[in-house]
């Protein structure tokens, strides 16, 4: 029977312990401060802020949402970029992905102070992390690590499929697995014969935007399935990039969409503000 890898426990814990956080840092006049920048917000981005809002304000944390037309122009998303490194309460700036068509990502991403960019996307923190280095790493990367070792499922020495190779999951996410000792492949959509890499995976993470398009033909029975995956189907229901109903009589462990990463994502998140944050105050007491 199929074991079901909720995240919503590891987030709770999470949380209770980045509550007591908060508290010793506004003992110390301090309110960790988030930022975050959306151009061109469709419904999904503002339901992820909204949803992002209320947890950081459940914490103590505060949060600003900077919502700009998708007509905005790469010298005013730049610009307000700048303004928010230079503001000295906000301690960390999230920049919503994917930007506009006419936007240019690698730019706008410079424009990022590297020690507010909390979802490690400057070359700095890049380089940071494939490098084994501190540094701020992308929430979503790091959630599915957590994910795992809460559950306490090994990764050295398996083979983990990513489907992605996005900055922030596939990326990112194969740097973190083989500091782990596991071996790693990523795919993507120009990777022929999918189905047959995929069923050889002891471990597969999927993040691929786009509803449940793995079905158990991609699947094997000793197989843990991540899936990073948030879509609105034909009903507006949120699903994951798995087949949930399909998948759960094929492997053997597997995350739900919503409740599975989603959770241990945002908690992630507030967690690197807050760490952030922390460093603010050990500069000011120096």
């Amino acid at each position: 029977m199929v074991k079901i890898l909720s995240g919503i426990p590891l987030a709770q814990q999470m949380k209770k312990d980045l509550q007591l956080k908060v508290q010793s840092l506004k003992k110390q006049k301090v309110t960790p401060t988030l930022a975050t920048v959306i151009v061109g917000p469709d419904a999904a981005s503002l339901t992820y802020a909204k949803n992002e809002q209320r947890q950081a304000r459940a914490l103590g944390i505060n949060y600003q949402v900077h919502s700009l037309p998708k007509t905005t122009s790469q010298l005013s998303v730049v610009n307000l970029l700048e303004h928010l490194n230079n503001a000295a309460p906000i301690d960390a700036i999230l920049l919503q992905l994917p930007l506009p068509q006419h936007l240019q990502l690698r730019p706008i991403i410079a424009a990022i102070d590297t020690c507010k960019d909390v979802d490690g996307l400057t070359n700095e923190n890049v380089g940071r992390l494939w490098n084994g280095a501190q540094g701020n790493f992308p929430a979503t990367a790091r959630a599915v690590i957590a994910l795992l070792k809460y559950y306490h499922i090994k990764v050295a020495s398996k083979h983990i499929v990513i489907l992605s190779r996005s900055e922030i999951v596939g990326k990112p996410l194969a740097a973190m697995l083989l500091k782990q000792n596991a071996t790693v492949t990523i795919a993507h959509s120009h990777t022929r014969n999918l189905a047959a890499l995929t069923q050889r995976a002891d471990i597969l993470i999927v993040a691929i935007g786009q509803a449940q398009f793995i079905t158990d033909e991609y699947l094997s029975p000793q197989t843990i399935v991540v899936d990073v995956g948030t879509n609105l189907d034909s009903t507006g229901k949120l699903v994951g990039d798995v087949d949930f109903q399909r998948a759960q009589n094929q492997v053997s462990m597997l995350t739900p969409v919503p409740g599975g990463i989603g959770p241990v994502t945002v908690a992630c998140l507030l967690e690197q503000v807050i760490k952030i944050a922390q460093k603010r105050v050990q500069i000011n007491d120096r």
